[in-house]
């Protein structure tokens, strides 16, 4: 692979995204789903690319015209493979980097209702995927086991957690999950804005809403995701004279040795393991663990250390926000123009009935739970939980300003504090990257039976510690 065509491939993700963002600006539809330029970007990818436009002209031109592999050379569609798993380790690593750390007091009285909601939803859907595959998957379709963790991979990771496994999934000998997990992420975010707008119409109705009794009076430059003059503010801070070093280089060094921070952490676990947990037992799981959750703990390490040190605030968190959605824009992209159509037309039932079962979970569970464990403001908060269960953080943050436009109640705030303690472990944390190889490891059976306790314990403290408030 030739530096040119790493450079074309570059150039063609940017093309991609400004097209994706014209196509947003001038579709309504698009406009009211509030999809982001990345996924439409990458979709027109998949369609211009071997899979859709490549296939359709080997049936017009001879093997060797240009066309067989859509728009793109071969060369680019390779880099693009390989940059959504690069790419998640620079959004993990970036999640703490800059951010104050509040008090674990702090965390509690204003995040633990949310908490309490959400863990019960992420480990829920552990128990929904993993009773689906035991009992319809295995039998009828013979799908491996560890499809039971994809609702939550995909759910709650999104895209870029579905895209970061990738390796996990070929050495377990499951390389379809990646197609799988991608397709599903993507109904999830499809889902969330949809079934969220819906709920948020139901909710205003019947009084459940506290703040907003109506969800017309979006602005077209909202909808089409342009901000509005009286709103914008400052992308990032110069902390740093640019004569000395240039600030947006800096604040991605910073990153980058949080992801070598992780990747150093990760050998020496692994290597750990082989010599304690692995050498008695002869079963390994570190090592199909993806770096991007040890990133995380890199990035948290460095924050730390930046927490004693920093004190000339250098460390500019608008300035790491921007290097971090780059790199997700530049990841979801990839990640959907690379997924395989042929393998979700191959899995379409089990893929049907995995998004089917992921979605229900989550609407009962907010319907259900969220009023009974949230003590004020259910709806306001319970629904920025329930985007981010169905999609990413964004479409929980979105539904969120919905119901709440002018931050009246504590949503955010209970939102971001939750975060810090539930991004660490579900959500694409270690307990996403670890459990498709503990089913693969150990079998389903115990990863559910873990799954069902942990969503209990989340329950019964939000029905009887926080509900009570």
């Amino acid at each position: 692979m030739s530096p040119d065509q790493i450079g074309f491939a570059l150039i063609y993700i940017s093309i991609f995204l400004l097209l994706g963002k014209l196509i947003r600006i001038k579709v309504p539809l698009f406009q009211n789903l509030f999809l982001p330029s990345s996924i439409i970007g990458g979709f027109l990818a998949l369609i211009l690319g071997p899979q859709v436009l490549g296939k359709i002209a080997s049936s017009f031109v001879s093997e060797n015209h240009f066309l067989t592999n859509g728009v793109m050379t071969e060369g680019i569609t390779q880099v693009w493979e390989a940059l959504p798993g690069l790419m998640i380790n620079i959004v993990f690593a970036a999640l703490f980097l800059g951010a104050t750390t509040p008090t674990l007091k702090k965390i509690w009285n204003y995040g633990g209702p949310q908490l309490a909601f959400g863990w019960a939803i992420g480990w829920g859907q552990y128990v929904i995927g993993l009773l689906v595959v035991l009992l319809i998957l295995v039998p009828f379709y013979d799908i491996p086991p560890m499809a039971g963790a994809l609702i939550e991979v995909a759910f709650e990771g999104g895209h870029g957690t579905a895209a970061g496994m990738a390796g996990t999934f070929e050495e377990l000998g499951f390389p379809e999950a990646f197609d799988l997990a991608i397709g599903l992420a993507t109904v999830g975010i499809l889902s969330g804005v949809i079934f969220g707008i819906i709920l948020i119409n139901w909710g205003i109705r019947s009084g459940k809403t506290k703040l907003v009794k109506d969800v017309k009076d979006f602005s077209r430059l909202k909808k089409q995701g342009i901000m509005e003059f009286q709103n914008r503010e400052p992308a990032a801070s110069m902390t740093l004279r640019p004569e000395s070093i240039e600030p947006l280089s800096f604040h991605f060094g910073i990153v980058s040795l949080a992801v070598l921070i992780g990747y150093v952490l990760l050998q020496g676990l692994i290597w750990l393991e082989s010599v304690t947990w692995g050498a008695w037992t002869g079963s390994e799981v570190l090592t199909y663990v993806p770096l991007f959750p040890i990133a995380m703990i890199g990035g948290i390490l460095l924050q730390l250390i930046f927490d004693k040190t920093d004190h000339h605030e250098v460390l500019d968190r608008r300035m790491i926000a921007r290097i971090q959605g780059f790199a997700l824009d530049v990841l979801i992209l990839t990640a959907i123009a690379s997924v395989s159509i042929d393998v979700i037309g191959e899995y379409f039932v089990p893929f049907l009935v995995l998004a089917v079962a992921g979605v229900t979970w989550n609407i009962v569970g907010f319907l259900i739970l969220a009023p009974r464990i949230i003590p004020n403001y259910w709806f306001e908060r319970g629904i920025g939980d329930f985007g981010q269960s169905m999609g990413v953080t964004a479409t929980g943050l979105l539904l969120m300003r919905i119901t709440d436009p002018d931050n009246e109640s504590p949503a955010f705030e209970a939102f971001g504090y939750k975060q810090l303690v539930y991004e660490p472990l579900l959500g694409g944390g270690l307990v996403t990257a670890l459990s498709v190889p503990i089913v693969a490891q150990f079998g389903a059976i115990p990863m559910l039976i873990v799954s069902a306790i942990m969503s209990v314990i989340g329950i019964l403290t939000g029905l009887f510690y926080f509900g009570k408030k």
